[in-house]
């Protein structure tokens, strides 16, 4: 028998496109239609995954026998890290904040933190995907190629019609900015190649055109003036214009000031028509760990409940700054692909102290940690919810059936035991 489930939601990448339909058939994905070149691999991977391995210095346990060490490991550190939570969902990381609440602990997330930081410092002018859809008729993607790395988004935010763009692609002009021409480049009707490094120089430089302000130099960021003039003029005298950004924003220069600068250069469009600015957000639920963690404790990463209360600090309580100064000396990561986002410093220090390792089937880390779970993937054997890369809620359904836990089942599980033990 053939199972089809329609409506699906997908956490491949940030734009979790919840319109795939998928046929099941002996505990397998067979078919996914409408998933894009990034997920269609990931979802025929996918088992019901019924055998519950757990364990404990690379020998299997127990489930309740890898609970118990995870909870002494932790209950006996003085420093602990929780780490992680984009592979997650709202009730694994909201079960995350608990436990580091209850251990005294620092949590971290794999959060941008320079976006945050920009957005904090300056506000951000935004609006959900939807409102792009609709009314959208100047969309820029800077220092982002989602042709790659969001492969449904021009699909569903640029080509599709509109309310006010009937013509969905036709009636839109589209500006790629970046250091080097992409993929998405190609289909743009607009270019912009700045020099590595230059991206502050060239938005400070929009900034001053769109305010009116000449420009003395005849080239600004490897940009001539007169392309930077016509730029500005075409976000001036948009219907609507749509500003996306991505890591190639952050990876030369300061990092904050950059996105600081593309933020403020929203708000001056302001003043001559509707333009919003949206983070291009990567693999898994990182808008959904920001937002858990606001909720929780006012604050969107690098928090520590060391005094008994949250404090946020930015580097000081950076899971990296603390790895590499070596000032952790236990760690809980839920979900290992953030290691890889840690400097090798950091990657050495967490090798060297006792790690519990909650991840999903088939995921594999670079040592053996101290404490390994296999648990439940949400949206394909939990239900739950996701974060769209714009914080709209999108519920995840169970596709498949699994004896897994859930990392919320887990962490739940290792706090009580460290309050029994204690």
């Amino acid at each position: 028998m053939v199972e089809v489930i329609h409506d699906v939601a997908c956490t491949v990448c940030g734009c979790v496109c919840d319109d795939l339909t998928l046929h099941v058939t002996g505990g397998r994905i067979n078919v996914a239609e409408r998933a894009c070149s990034l997920s269609e691999p990931w979802l025929l991977e996918q088992t019901d995954a019924s055998v519950v391995s757990t364990q404990v210095e690379g020998k299997k346990v127990a489930l309740e026998v890898a609970v118990r060490s995870a909870a002494e490991i932790l209950r006996e550190s003085r420093a602990p890290l929780v780490y992680g939570l984009s592979s997650s969902s709202t009730p694994g990381q909201r079960a995350a904040c608990r436990l580091a609440d209850q251990l005294g602990a620092t949590i971290d997330t794999t959060c941008h933190a320079p976006s945050v930081m920009a957005l904090q410092a300056v506000g951000e002018s935004t609006s959900t995907l939807g409102e792009v859809r609709h009314r959208s008729d100047v969309v820029v993607y800077w220092g982002s190629n989602p042709m790659k790395s969001h492969p449904r988004h021009v699909e569903r935010y640029v080509d599709a019609p509109g309310m006010f763009v009937p013509g969905g692609r036709r009636d839109r002009h589209v500006v790629v900015v970046d250091v080097e021409r992409t993929a998405t480049a190609e289909i743009a009707d607009r270019f912009v190649q700045v020099e590595p490094g230059s991206d502050f120089e060239v938005l400070w430089a929009l900034r001053a055109a769109v305010q009116g302000v000449e420009l003395h130099e005849n080239s600004i960021g490897g940009v001539p003036r007169a392309d930077l003039l016509a730029f500005a003029e075409r976000l001036k005298t948009a219907q609507y214009g749509a500003l996306f950004f991505g890591l190639g924003l952050t990876r030369h220069g300061v990092p904050k000031a950059n996105v600081e600068a593309l933020l403020r250069l929203t708000t001056d469009l302001n003043a001559h028509t509707r333009c919003t600015a949206h983070r291009m957000r990567t693999a898994g639920d990182m808008a959904g760990a920001d937002s858990v963690l606001c909720w929780q404790t006012g604050f969107p990463f690098s928090v520590s409940f060391s005094r008994g209360y949250p404090r946020y600090n930015p580097g000081e309580y950076t899971a990296n700054t603390l790895l590499e100064s070596g000032e952790v000396d236990a760690a809980i990561l839920v979900g290992s692909e953030g290691v890889g986002k840690l400097s090798r410093a950091a990657q050495a220090q967490l090798k060297s102290i006792p790690v519990v390792v909650l991840d999903s089937p088939g995921a594999k880390t670079c040592w053996t940690p101290a404490v390994h779970f296999t648990t439940a993937v949400y949206g394909i054997h939990r239900p739950g919810t996701a974060y769209r890369m714009d914080e709209v809620p999108i519920p995840l359904r169970k596709v498949l059936d699994s004896s897994l836990p859930s990392d919320e089942e887990v962490l739940a599980a290792i706090g009580h035991s460290i309050a029994a033990q204690s």
